[in-house]
């Protein structure tokens, strides 16, 4: 595998690197299914594929990447599987945060922050992006209590606050009431386990974005995978709807 990550590394043009990949990190639950294992220990294996991503984004000069890691309709779950993921999501913060920090990523955050979410977590939240708000060589983005539908209802809710009238809204306006303004459009989704669907996914960001999908279970994911996914991304033509010579 490493020899595979070498190669596909010296065929990469660093300098056509999608700017923004984004993942759906799916298929924990099957890899401890297959093994005979609980659905949990396919979350705690998937961390590892998740440390690996962010080193394969920072090895090639991605500049943004972003995980969903827990969507608004995840709460319909299990309760014990739940209650798993979030001390789980939190336990990763304080583990990696100073990690990352040393590795000069920006932690950032985008979601509904409410009263489902616990206060310990969203402190937690807090933290890690106040630690490393400086940094600037790969800012991660964790997606939680997050859905792409929400995220355009609140959206428009912020922005008809201002007062504004119907016939003067335009995307750009949209944009800036966005969880993240500063968020740039995906270039690049990739979505693992063989499903072939976005999951309500960063919809207004992936208006135009390439998507990549692999076989491979999010536990079995590397940094090997990110290049895989780059290359064919590098391979592809994009049109916006246009038309090439």
């Amino acid at each position: 595998m490493a020899r595979v990550a070498c190669i596909l590394m010296v065929s990469i043009d660093l300098n056509a690197v999608p700017k923004h990949v984004a993942c759906v990190m799916d298929g924990n639950g099957r890899w401890a299914e297959q093994r005979g294992l609980p659905r949990i220990e396919g979350h705690k294996m998937g961390e590892h594929a998740l440390i690996e991503a962010i080193e394969g984004a920072l090895e090639l000069g991605v500049e943004w990447l972003t995980v969903y890691a827990f969507s608004t309709e995840n709460w319909k779950r299990p309760p014990d599987e739940v209650k798993f993921l979030i001390g789980f999501n939190e336990d990763i913060l304080i583990r990696r945060q100073n990690e990352l920090h040393e590795k000069g990523v920006q932690i950032r955050f985008v979601g509904r922050n409410d009263w489902r979410v616990p206060k310990r977590l969203t402190k937690r939240m807090d933290e890690a992006s106040e630690l490393t708000r400086k940094n600037t060589k790969l800012k991660f983005t964790i997606a939680f209590n997050y859905g792409g539908r929400a995220e355009i209802v609140d959206a428009m809710k912020s922005l008809m606050k201002t007062g504004v009238s119907p016939e003067k809204i335009n995307e750009k306006m949209i944009s800036r009431h966005l969880y993240d303004p500063q968020m740039p459009e995906v270039d690049l989704m990739i979505r693992t386990s063989g499903e072939y669907r976005t999951s309500n996914f960063l919809l207004w960001h992936l208006a135009y974005s390439e998507m990549w999908f692999t076989d491979t279970l999010w536990p079995d994911f590397d940094r090997s995978d990110v290049a895989k996914a780059i290359y064919d991304f590098q391979n592809r033509t994009r049109r916006y709807g246009g038309v090439t010579g």
